[in-house]
């Protein structure tokens, strides 16, 4: 019998755990492709799943993990053939479906992307989903329009995984990037990344005002709640915020006010089933312009047994940028 290692994720009687096991191979779900896991990463939804501390994990057991990098080991799927370099975002994978936590994986082959040309395995899942988010939130403010002569783009949760690859994103682009964070000692880091200024979140995450001064043109959201009410509401006329996670909360405690008085625009982000061509429209640009050396920066490498522990490290806000897992 074939068996692998992998986190597993158990509740039971017994309580709700996540620990290192060995799993048998007949024993994962169904799919079209089988995939030997080289790399995955820890996202704050990984966070929340190993820890059980938001109902992400909708079947047990489960093995977490909403991202993984690999090759190919049997496909029957006409996309796909053996040896292919593989990636996976999302699709419920991790969460109702095994994840990447694993040194196996067998999914549908619908939900696999080709491994970007110009990026390795590791880098893939340095970006990783929260990477990959922060991508789709640049081009939802593109294609509204935005550009860097409208005003700053300021962008929340700055010295985590979606923030630290959206100021590198955003400053590649042209944009003076404000960050916010609530770790003033991540300064020097965050202007490495190519912030340009740096406030404190305690700005943002208490109520405020239901219209502001206008102080940026966009943003870029990972927080949600009051943070994102009061982002709103200092956005400048015609501006637009994508809204990407709930870091705060899941609330929004605003008013209409920016949207009727300011022509303000809300954009939602959703990274889990967005479609195929999305995907690989947001993987190439990443491959081409994210810097490699910022990416280096910002990402921190474990092994697949420690993530149990930073995924508690995470939720407390004690990770910096990204964390990459290698599963091989």
């Amino acid at each position: 019998m074939s068996t692998f290692k992998a986190i597993r994720i158990d509740k039971d009687d017994n309580g709700y755990r996540a620990a290192l096991t060995d799993f048998a191979e007949h024993d994962l779900m169904e799919g079209d492709v089988t995939v030997v896991v080289s790399h995955s990463c820890v996202n704050y939804k990984d966070g929340l799943a190993i820890t059980g501390k938001s109902p992400v994990v909708r079947r047990f057991p489960m093995i977490p993990g909403i991202d993984f990098a690999g090759v190919v080991a049997s496909s029957s799927n006409k996309n796909f053939k053996e040896g292919d370099k593989v990636i996976l975002n999302g699709w419920g994978v991790g969460e109702t479906h095994m994840g990447g936590y694993a040194q196996k994986a067998r999914v549908k082959g619908e939900w696999l992307t080709p491994l970007p040309a110009g990026l390795s395995p590791a880098e893939a899942m340095a970006i990783g989903t929260a990477g990959y988010t922060a991508m789709l939130c640049v081009l939802a403010l593109e294609k509204h329009g935005l550009t860097p002569d409208r005003g700053p783009a300021l962008v929340t949760g700055a010295a985590g995984g979606v923030g630290s690859v959206a100021i590198a994103l955003l400053a590649k682009l042209g944009w003076h990037v404000i960050a916010s964070t609530g770790r003033a000692s991540e300064e020097v880091y965050l202007r490495g990344l190519g912030a340009n200024e740096i406030i404190d979140r305690g700005e943002l995450s208490a109520p405020g005002r239901p219209l502001g001064k206008e102080r940026w043109a966009a943003a870029v959201d990972s927080v949600g709640s009051v943070t994102l009410a009061n982002v709103l509401a200092q956005t400048k006329y015609a501006g637009a915020v994508a809204a990407c996670g709930l870091a705060q909360g899941m609330d929004l405690p605003a008013t209409v006010a920016p949207f009727i008085l300011r022509g303000v625009s809300l954009l939602g982000v959703d990274s889990v089933m967005a479609p195929q061509a999305l995907r690989r429209e947001a993987w190439a640009r990443l491959a081409k312009d994210l810097d490699r050396a910022k990416l280096a920066a910002m990402t921190t490498t474990v092994k697949l047994a420690d993530t149990p522990r930073v995924a508690a490290d995470i939720l407390a806000g004690q990770t910096r940028g990204r964390v990459v897992v290698e599963v091989a």
